[in-house]
């Protein structure tokens, strides 16, 4: 039983590593570049992300 899970794992690890060359020889450099950005537009300025804020804090 651990031989077939070993095995499973390791054709599911060939098909994700043969999936990004493909996807990495196959794409446009601007593609590649554009898809790898990080999306900073989502935060919104109002949003309160820090921890020094006390509203909200119910633990006393």
């Amino acid at each position: 039983m651990t031989w077939f899970i070993f095995i499973g794992d390791m054709l599911v690890m060939l098909f994700m590593v043969v999936l990004a060359a493909w996807v990495f020889y196959r794409s446009t450099d601007e593609f590649i570049d554009r898809s790898a950005r990080i999306p900073l537009e989502d935060e919104s300025p109002d949003r309160d992300t820090g921890s020094d804020s006390t509203q909200g804090d119910t633990r006393g």
